[in-house]
């Protein structure tokens, strides 16, 4: 089969399509005809050798995909042959990823997509809805009636954290910089669509939450927008860090005064028992159409360096996917 191989850590152009041996699967393991992946920021920050996590090398990066199951292990009884699926944040650091025709991986991270779910949009499930529905579910615990500003919300995460708060029966309100980001915004399902906000702007938000802010706040950005997103935020309201660049200064009285909560969230920390749950409260949603994938922009394997750069450089709203075949 065909597969990108990285032989050493870098940038992109050392992603190299390669013919490699798949064997077949253990009892606990299915192999998987794979017709897209997923690509993810972390996949790109793993393959410059910066990342937390090192796998060995030579390895095929990827931890999301979907495809049509081609075998399966004797104890396998969650999916089945020819059953359509997803797979859902694979371990980071494994040397078999998804950006490959084939994969062989243990069944518990894999789920059925329903027929309304394209491959590509398959693909663009794992880490970008777990995080979604852990973020706004699990670290915010969003309520029906209450406001929910998504700082950043026309990347992968963002939009489907839109489409869940929605689901939960909230308000949102989301920011994006580029008109085709906010149309997808828009699309998502969000109340209101904003430019990104600034503290000259924070009268924007204000106006549309009768003066008291936002019950809950999603950041991507917090190096730049966690004072912002302190002004803003209502009293006893949620801020959840999902992603960050760099170092910022903020004023901790702003906290005191709000009796705010600000909490972190990295995906990776979930266990095995939580990976479950999360997979399978994203697989309801996708079955009542609450939750559906936007992609941003497909390439062929033999592009994948080409992806790589994008994911990096932000060119895309919505999901980055790899065509496997």
């Amino acid at each position: 089969m065909k597969a990108i191989r990285i032989n050493q850590f870098g940038t992109s152009e050392n992603l190299l399509v390669e013919q490699t041996e798949i064997q077949g699967p253990a009892e606990n393991e299915v192999l998987i005809n794979l017709y897209a992946a997923g690509v993810n920021p972390s996949d790109v920050y793993t393959s410059t050798g910066t990342y937390a996590i090192k796998p060995q090398l030579p390895y095929t990066p990827g931890l999301d995909g979907a495809g049509i199951v081609e075998e399966v292990g004797k104890q396998v009884t969650n999916v089945k042959v020819g059953d359509r699926v997803f797979i859902a944040s694979l371990p980071n650091g494994q040397a078999t990823g998804t950006i490959a025709e084939k994969i062989v991986c243990e069944s518990r991270f894999v789920h059925p997509i329903p027929a309304h779910i394209s491959f590509e949009e398959g693909a663009a499930l794992g880490i970008p809805a777990l995080t979604a529905y852990r973020a706004v579910v699990g670290r915010a615990n969003v309520q029906a009636g209450q406001t929910v500003f998504i700082h950043g919300a026309s990347g992968a995460v963002g939009l489907q954290a839109v489409q869940i708060a929605k689901a939960l029966g909230a308000k949102v309100i989301g920011t994006a910089s580029r008109e085709s980001g906010k149309q997808l915004v828009k699309e998502a399902g969000a109340d209101i669509v904003l430019d990104h906000i600034t503290e000259q702007t924070i009268d924007t938000v204000l106006e549309q939450t009768d003066g008291k802010g936002p019950n809950v706040i999603i950041e991507f950005l917090a190096n730049e927008n966690l004072q912002t997103d302190l002004q803003m935020i209502a009293k006893h309201g949620v801020i959840v860090i999902v992603g960050n660049r760099g170092e910022i200064n903020i004023n901790p009285r702003l906290m005191m005064q709000k009796e705010c909560d600000v909490r972190g969230m990295v995906l990776f920390n979930v266990t095995a028992e939580e990976h479950q749950q999360l997979i399978q409260e994203v697989a309801k949603l996708l079955e009542k159409q609450q939750l559906k994938p936007v992609v941003g922009y497909s390439y062929p394997l033999e592009e994948a360096s080409v992806a790589f750069d994008a994911v990096i450089n932000g060119e895309h709203n919505g999901k980055v996917v790899v065509r496997t075949q």
